[in-house]
C-alpha cells in the first residue's frame, strides 16, 4: 500500500539527504555525468527513501514506493511517470554487496515555452503549475528514446565498473596470497638447501623456527626433539637422551608443559593422522581440562619420516588475536615434514656409522687376535698419529681420518701366515716378503667400503719412506700421502717403544736418536719435528696415560 509523504521518515522528507550513505559516490559521479542532475534515492527493498534531489520538483514520493520497489525486482529501467512534457525515470541498481538501490529522476521530453500552459500534467503529477513551469523552461530536453538508451548505457557503465572493482579487488588478493606463497616457498626451499647431515636436527630446528616467524603470524613458535634410542656404547657419542625444548619469540610453555600439550592432544593427532596437523583455537583452548591457559590458539605437527617420530613443531598464540587456519596448518606441515626426514637422515646415518664403528672395532680386535704380541698397537698408533696431526694444525676431518687409518693400518695383517706373523726372532729374506704383502692385502680388504676411501692412502703407504726405498710402491717424499707420512712416523715409534716377547722397548734416548738420524731419509722431516714438539703428550699416550686424543669411533665414521 503507497505511504504518504507525511508517513515518510523524518530523513526522507528533508530537502537533502546523505547520498554517501545511500549510494556509491562512484555512481552518484556516473548519473550526474550521464544525466547532469542530482537523482532521488530509494531502498529497492524496503522502499524507504534514502535521499532527495535538491533541484527536483516536489513530487509525493510516497505514492511512487511500489513503482520503485517493481522496477528493483524487474531490474530494468522505467518510466514510472509520462505526463507530456513529463517523465519520470526509474533505474535499479545494485552495490557490489548485492543492496538494492533505485534512482529517480523527473525529466522533460520537449521544450517548453514560458506562455505554455502544462498545468493539466502539471495536476497529474500532483505539482504546482507555476512552479512545474518555471522548472521546466530551465530544463533540456530529453526525448523518451533517448533517455531510455542513456539509462541502459549508464546500467552498462556502471555494471564495468563495478566488475573493473571486482577484478582489481581479485587482484590485489591474489598478489597478497603470492606474496604469501611466495615466502612460504622460499622458506621451505631455503629449510631444503640445509638438510645436510653435517646439520644436526637441533640447529636445523632452531634456523626453522626463525624463519617460521617470518610468515607465521604466531607470537610464539616451538619445536620439542624427543629423546633416541642409544645403546651404552652410543649414549656418549652425542646422541640425545633426553627431550630438548627449542624455542622462538614469546613461547607461553617450557619443556614440560609442551609435552602436557602433546599428551592432551595426542588423541586428536591420532584422529587427524599421523602426519596430518592439529589446530586447537578457543573452541578447544577454552576447555576447563586444558592445561595451560596461556596457550590460546596453536598449531602441533608431529616431526616424523614414516612411522618414527622425532619430535613435534608448535606455533602459539595469533599474532593478531585471530584463529589459526589451514594455510598456517599448512604450512608447519610441511616444514614438519621436512624436518622429519631430516632427523630420519640424521638417524639412518647415525645407525649407519655405528655399524662401521663396530665393524672397525672388530677389524681392530680381529688383528690383536692375530697378533697377541702386538695387542693395542693399533689403537696406540691411532693416538699418536692423532696428536701428530693436531700437533701440525690438521683440520678436524684430517684429524678423524688419520684416527681411522692409525686403527686400520695393519689389517692387512689378517691375511698375514701365522707362523710368520708370530715368529719370536728375525724373519727370513722369504718371510719378509710375505709380511711385506700386508698393506696390499689391507688395501683390498677396504677398497670396497666407500666410507673408508680417505683411509686407503694409509693403509696402502703407511710403510713408504721418504727417500723412496719403502714398500710397496716406493714413492719418494711428497708423492707419499701426507696422512701416511703421520701413521707412518706414529706405526714407528709405537713398534719402538712397545714390548715385544723378543725384545723390551728401546729407551727414550735410542728412539729419539733413531728419528733424528731417519728425518729426511726414512720419514716426513716435518712430521719428525712435530714428534718431538709432542713428546711428552706422545710418551703418556704410549704408556696408556694420555687419553684426550680419543676422538671416538662413532665421531669419525
Amino acid at each position: 500500500m503507497p505511504i504518504s509523504r507525511e508517513a515518510l521518515p523524518p530523513d526522507s522528507q528533508a530537502a537533502t539527504g546523505s547520498s554517501s550513505a545511500a549510494l556509491d559516490p562512484a555512481i552518484g559521479r556516473l548519473l550526474k555525468q550521464g544525466f547532469g542532475r542530482d537523482f532521488t534515492i530509494f531502498d529497492g527493498t524496503s522502499g524507504e527513501l534514502l535521499h532527495k534531489a535538491a533541484d527536483q520538483p516536489e513530487l509525493d514520493w510516497g505514492m511512487r514506493v511500489e513503482l520503485c520497489r517493481q522496477v528493483a525486482r524487474r531490474n530494468r529501467p522505467e518510466f514510472i511517470d509520462d505526463e507530456n512534457p513529463f517523465l519520470v525515470l526509474a533505474l535499479p541498481l545494485e552495490s557490489p554487496d548485492g543492496t538494492s538501490r533505485v534512482a529517480t529522476a523527473m525529466f522533460v521530453s520537449r521544450p517548453v515555452g514560458l506562455d505554455e500552459d502544462i498545468s493539466p500534467a502539471a495536476e497529474q503529477l500532483h505539482l504546482k503549475p507555476e512552479e512545474a513551469l518555471d522548472w521546466a523552461v530551465r530544463q533540456p530536453p530529453w526525448p523518451a528514446d533517448v533517455l531510455e538508451r542513456m539509462a541502459n548505457l549508464t546500467l552498462e557503465q556502471e555494471a564495468r565498473r563495478q566488475r573493473i572493482e571486482e577484478l582489481e579487488e581479485e587482484t590485489e588478493s591474489l598478489s597478497v596470497h603470492l606474496a604469501s606463497t611466495y615466502e612460504e616457498i622460499s622458506l621451505l626451499y631455503r629449510l631444503t638447501q640445509n638438510l645436510k647431515l653435517s646439520m644436526s636436527d637441533e640447529d636445523l630446528g632452531r634456523v626453522a623456527l626463525e624463519w617460521l616467524e617470518e610468515v607465521v603470524p604466531a607470537q610464539g613458535m616451538a619445536i620439542q626433539l624427543v629423546p633416541l634410542e642409544a645403546d651404552e656404547e652410543t649414549s656418549g657419542q652425542g646422541v640425545r637422551t633426553k627431550s630438548v625444548l627449542l624455542t622462538f619469540g614469546q613461547c607461553p610453555v617450557d619443556n614440560e608443559q609442551f609435552s602436557q600439550l602433546i599428551e592432551r592432544l595426542g588423541q586428536r593427532l591420532e584422529l587427524c593422522g599421523a602426519n596430518r596437523p592439529l589446530v586447537a583455537n578457543r573452541s578447544i583452548t577454552r576447555e576447563d581440562s586444558w592445561p595451560c591457559p596461556e596457550v590460546r590458539q596453536m598449531i602441533a605437527v608431529p616431526l616424523a619420516e614414516g612411522e618414527n617420530v622425532f619430535g613435534h613443531l608448535a606455533a602459539f598464540n595469533h599474532r593478531d588475536g585471530g584463529e589459526f587456519g589451514t594455510v598456517e596448518a599448512s604450512l608447519l606441515s610441511s616444514v614438519g615434514a621436512i624436518l622429519g626426514i631430516h632427523s630420519g637422515n640424521i638417524e639412518l646415518y647415525r645407525q649407519q656409522s655405528e655399524l662401521l664403528a663396530g665393524m672397525i672395532r672388530a677389524l681392530s680386535s680381529a688383528i690383536d687376535a692375530k697378533d697377541p704380541y702386538t695387542c693395542g698397537h693399533s689403537d696406540r698408533v691411532a693416538r699418536v698419529a692423532v696428536r701428530l696431526a693436531e700437533e701440525m694444525s690438521c683440520d678436524a676431518k684430517m684429524v678423524e681420518t688419520i684416527y681411522l687409518s692409525g686403527l686400520l693400518h695393519d689389517i692387512g695383517k689378517i691375511g698375514i701366515d701365522d707362523n710368520v706373523l708370530r715368529k719370536p726372532g728375525k724373519l727370513t729374506d722369504e718371510e719378509y716378503e710375505h709380511i711385506k704383502r700386508h698393506s696390499e692385502i689391507g688395501y683390498k680388504i677396504l677398497m670396497d667400503l666407500k666410507k673408508l676411501d680417505e683411509v686407503l692412502p694409509v693403509v696402502l703407504h703407511h710403510h713408504e719412506s721418504w727417500d723412496g726405498g719403502g714398500y710397496p710402491h716406493q714413492l719418494p717424499s711428497e708423492d707419499i700421502p701426507f696422512s701416511a707420512r703421520i701413521v707412518a712416523v706414529a706405526d714407528a715409534f709405537d713398534a719402538m717403544s712397545s714390548d715385544r716377547p723378543y725384545r723390551k722397548g728401546m729407551p727414550d734416548e735410542n728412539i729419539d736418536s733413531i728419528f733424528r738420524s731417519g728425518a729426511g731419509k726414512q720419514w716426513d722431516p716435518t712430521v719428525v719435528d712435530a714428534l718431538f714438539r709432542a713428546r711428552d703428550d706422545i710418551r703418556q699416550i704410549a704408556r696408556g696415560e694420555h687419553h684426550d686424543t680419543d676422538i671416538g669411533l662413532q665421531k669419525c665414521v
